[in-house]
């Protein structure tokens, strides 16, 4: 148990320890799994689809300021007592998304010293994540942003299959998680499709070459087209 506690953080492991206490249900996309300024009485994990976290100011102006895909957690500051949601949570696609109550966590914690370990690993992988996108967004550009977020979701940054993973999410959706208009996003899109990065004809799939795009942080112009090998010259 020692050395399994002590290997880097795995989301499962402290799922596994609350799922016989939990429920699961199903999203619509764009479907609200929660409002900012609910009550916080749940924390709840993506099983399967992708989640947006965005906030509202009171002169009504949106940021998004995470995507949750498989494996992750959220809505943990139900643990403080009589919390608000202090954002809001919706499905960016079709959703399996697990609801753990407030009190059952908190007991589960405090009885289980090993749960405890997890959980406290877990917040601090999730404080890892939200830096890594608050330096994204203050430091790259709007394309860099949409590569990042295409790969997000497509879950490259999990798995190490080379194919190409399909995307259920419209380009409305990415501007307002990239913060850009639709009209940025759809150039940077068919200038990803030209490159060989993605395929976008009604359907999007992502390539992991995308990642040598925004990994080349000096070139500022196109880089050399990537061209899958099913691909013909010329395709439009």
């Amino acid at each position: 148990m020692a050395s399994k506690n002590s290997r880097t953080f795995n989301p499962l492991d402290l799922f596994q320890r609350l799922e016989t206490q939990a429920t699961s249900h199903e999203y619509r996309n764009r479907e609200a799994i929660y409002d900012q300024g609910d009550k916080a009485d749940a924390m709840f994990y993506v099983q399967t689809g992708n989640v947006k976290l965005t906030v509202e100011s009171e002169n009504g102006k949106k940021a998004v300021i995470a995507i949750l895909h498989h494996g992750d957690f959220f809505g943990e500051g139900c643990l403080a007592i009589n919390s608000l949601r202090v954002s809001t949570a919706t499905a960016i696609e079709p959703c399996t998304i697990t609801r753990m109550k407030r009190a059952t966590v908190i007991r589960i914690i405090h009885e289980e010293p090993a749960v405890a370990k997890l959980f406290i690993s877990y917040l601090l992988f999730r404080m890892g994540r939200f830096q890594e996108e608050f330096v994204d967004q203050i430091f790259n550009s709007s394309e860099k942003r949409l590569a990042r977020i295409l790969l997000l979701l497509a879950g490259f940054g999990m798995q190490s299959k080379p194919e190409p993973v399909l995307l259920k999410v419209s380009q409305e959706t990415l501007a307002e998680m990239v913060g850009t208009t639709r009209s940025r996003v759809s150039f940077f899109m068919n200038r990803f499709r030209k490159m060989g990065f993605i395929d976008y004809n009604g359907s999007l799939q992502v390539h992991r070459t995308l990642r040598t795009f925004l990994l080349d942080g000096k070139n500022t112009q196109p880089l050399v087209p990537v061209v899958p090998a099913r691909e013909t010259p010329g395709r439009r």
